[in-house]
């Protein structure tokens, strides 16, 4: 369930502070550097047309890492998912070196990404709901400013950014921008996911969020599963390594429920070609895993996990339903629990899972408040306002189906 989220007052530009998207006491803060160099006029271009050296330059220096919009990832969402291939991008670019990317965040128009025929821009989902725009350290504020006014000058009149990290350093430089321009936001969702704080020690962690019956309980169900022989947590990361693993995730997650929905990923040719495209492109550079529970060759249960700048996204899990009640996910996440907290390179893991979720909840207990915010870009303009209502019963409809949904599920 969402829970209900009030804006705090805007942040001036001066005091704009890099924090961790968990909480700002659990990584250090960093002051962002307010360059004197600024952004160049941003512009409204095609996601496929931004030069890729500079993009990827962008996110290596972004003051809130987001590996849904590495290039490499983000690319092959928009060459083959189905659903994705219209992403547009608001491109910032420096004053001072017309080739430097200091802003992007890629959008859609309304008509594509909600059916609403309204000049209104909405945030990519790149696959993963996680849209927090990459934004340069060293003008952050400018930058987000620079794409604000681009947006305007393309003629949108509100953006709705979806799942972004309130509590993170590019929202409060998204902010910033607002304030400056006497723009104020509004939130139309928000909930709290759980993360990881990666730094702390794996049997702590998991002390503290499991009690003593609970683990008694999960070490009796791992000796079920180790019945039928022995059981290993194995990670592929490299090209070679990846393939054949991604292989065996794609197959398990068909077989399940997903498979039934007819959403698992092999189940659309578009989108079997952009996680096998994504996944052997980033694993090339570091930056992509599958970790997997394995016995006697099967795969028990398998998950998929990008990496950027000292963060993991736990993007999907899949596992051997006929083996439930040994819990093989949550055996795989309380091993995926301790490889992270035993990497060094990694500071804590998004789990990128809806509110409240039933089982990463109770591992994971750290929180990241994720937001759809509503951001009109001229004050009181009254279209920009109907546009809010169209988007405001849009979510209560929403709201509505999922109510439906789970008093069915409820119900059978």
């Amino acid at each position: 369930m969402a829970s209900g989220h009030r804006m705090s007052a805007p942040i001036p530009a001066d005091q704009v502070h890099a924090v961790s998207p968990v909480h700002a006491a659990h990584t250090p803060i960093h002051r962002v550097v307010m360059a004197e160099r600024e952004s160049a006029p941003a512009r409204l271009t095609a996601l496929a047309s931004l030069p890729v050296d500079a993009w990827e330059s962008l996110a290596a220096h972004a003051i809130e890492p987001n590996a849904c919009y590495l290039p490499a990832w983000a690319l092959a969402v928009a060459h083959h998912a189905r659903g994705r291939g219209d992403a547009l991008a608001l491109a910032a670019f420096d004053c001072a070196a017309p080739d430097r990317l200091t802003g992007l965040m890629p959008v859609r128009w309304a008509k594509r990404a909600l059916s609403l025929p309204v000049p209104l821009l909405v945030s990519w989902n790149a696959y993963a709901p996680f849209s927090v725009p990459l934004l340069d350290r060293d003008c952050a504020v400018h930058a987000a400013g620079a794409m604000i006014d681009a947006a305007r000058t393309a003629g949108a009149r509100a953006l709705l950014l979806q799942s972004v990290a309130t509590g993170g350093p590019a929202y409060a430089a998204l902010r910033a921008a607002l304030h400056q321009r006497s723009l104020k936001s509004e939130v139309m969702r928000s909930f709290r996911r759980a993360a990881l704080d990666a730094r702390q020690n794996e049997d702590t962690v998991l002390r503290e969020a499991l009690s003593a019956k609970k683990l008694k309980e999960l070490r009796r169900q791992r000796n079920r599963l180790e019945d039928a022989g022995p059981v290993t947590f194995e990670i592929a990361s490299t090209p070679e390594q990846i393939g054949p693993a991604l292989e065996a995730f794609l197959a398990l997650e068909a077989a399940g429920w997903k498979g039934q929905r007819g959403t698992a990923l092999v189940q659309d040719h578009g989108d079997a070609a952009f996680i096998r495209e994504a996944a052997t492109a980033l694993a090339a550079r570091g930056q992509f895993e599958i970790v997997s529970l394995m016995r006697g060759g099967a795969t028990l249960a398998s998950g998929l996990m990008l990496r950027d700048a000292g963060r993991a996204f736990f993007f999907k899990i899949a596992m051997d339903e006929t083996q439930a009640r040994t819990s093989p996910g949550m055996q795989l996440t309380l091993d995926l629990t301790t490889h992270l907290c035993a990497d060094g390179a990694i500071v804590f893991a998004d789990s990128t899972a809806d509110g409240e979720h039933p089982m990463i909840d109770h591992v994971w207990r750290e929180r990241i408040e994720i937001a759809d915010v509503f951001v009109p870009l001229s004050p009181r303009d009254p279209y920009a306002l109907a546009i809010r209502a169209l988007v405001a019963a849009r979510y209560s409809a929403i709201n509505a189906v999922r109510s439906i949904r789970r008093i069915k599920e409820n119900l059978s």
